[in-house]
């Protein structure tokens, strides 16, 4: 997952986890637009769920909004 696609579109993502994830709060969701990992841990403290599930989540969201979730480079 490219985390610059999740912060580049993190109004979007921040409804789309409030409506799959209701106990999420305000803060919890404005950590999105921030680092991954302070990000994603908070979302397994609060959820109880696995690190790869909400990832896999935030994939399907972002696919949902036409964005590509990776970002691939050729080598020169």
């Amino acid at each position: 997952m490219n985390w610059d696609i999740v912060k580049g579109n993190a109004k979007q993502l921040q409804g789309m986890l409030k409506q799959k994830w209701a106990k999420l709060t305000d803060d919890d969701l404005q950590l999105v637009s921030g680092k991954s990992e302070v990000f994603l841990g908070r979302l397994q403290e609060r959820l109880g769920i696995r690190r790869d599930e909400i990832e896999l989540t935030l994939d399907s969201m972002l696919k949902q909004l036409g964005k590509p979730t990776h970002t691939h480079t050729r080598p020169h």
